[in-house]
């Protein structure tokens, strides 16, 4: 039975389209969900894609989070239940619904950084990168003003220890980070918020690399390893 992953689009949303593009290209069925409508529509995971500006005047992603499809999202993602990844935009919408500790800032540089960027997979046991190796370095590309992931000391260290560290910044931290973090997990390993954007990495004629595939293809090898026999 083929996957179906939802893409959440918001008004002025960029990367919906690339999104439902690789999650087409890892063998899935992409499903459009509107940010206005409370309906998952039985998907069994969701992307929240980068890229829009829905409420960004105010803080990225503090708009977003209530719109009408996250009341649904929430709990079932909270719960265990519905895996998603947040990408860049998304992932502050994971962070300021509180899926996620700690918030997302202006890079250091207070400039906006559009580069080829490399990460070391930190962590395999999530949803989303279960395809890939540990401590697998990758190439992804980083497009983003507010990617500085910030949190106290205590938080960042309990992250670290429980190893809800995804990925991390490879040869520089090109926005300033704690602890050159890239990505992280919940507790329960279904939702990871992820800086860089693995749906630019998904083929060789348009991306630096294919190294972003895995984010997705993960998605189904879970849900075949999680069938019944």
């Amino acid at each position: 039975m083929t996957a179906r992953v939802g893409v959440v689009t918001f008004p002025g949303s960029l990367d919906d389209k690339d999104a439902a593009r690789a999650v087409r290209l890892a063998g899935a069925e992409p499903v459009p969900l509107w940010h206005a409508e409370a309906d998952l529509k039985s998907v069994d995971a969701v992307i929240l894609p980068g890229g829009f500006s829905y409420g960004d005047y105010l803080r990225c992603g503090a708009i977003a989070r209530f719109a009408p499809l996250m009341a649904e999202l929430v709990p079932a993602a909270r719960s265990g239940a519905l895996p998603v990844l947040g990408i860049c935009n998304g992932f502050q919408v994971l962070t300021e619904s509180g899926l996620l500790p700690g918030a997302l800032i202006r890079n250091s540089s207070l400039r906006f950084v559009n580069r080829e960027q490399a990460l070391r997979v930190e962590s395999t046991d999530t949803a989303w990168t279960g395809d890939y190796e540990k401590a697998q370095e990758i190439l992804l590309v980083l497009k983003s003003g507010e990617g500085n992931y910030v949190a106290d000391e205590a938080t960042l260290d309990e992250l670290e220890s429980r190893g809800r560290v995804v990925a991390r910044y490879v040869g520089g931290n090109p926005n300033g980070s704690r602890r050159g973090i890239a990505g992280l997990t919940n507790e329960h390993g279904n939702v990871v918020g992820l800086v860089p954007h693995p749906e630019h990495a998904v083929e060789a004629l348009t991306g630096p690399s294919t190294d972003g595939l895995g984010f997705f293809t993960s998605i189904l090898t879970r849900q075949v390893s999680a069938a019944p026999v």
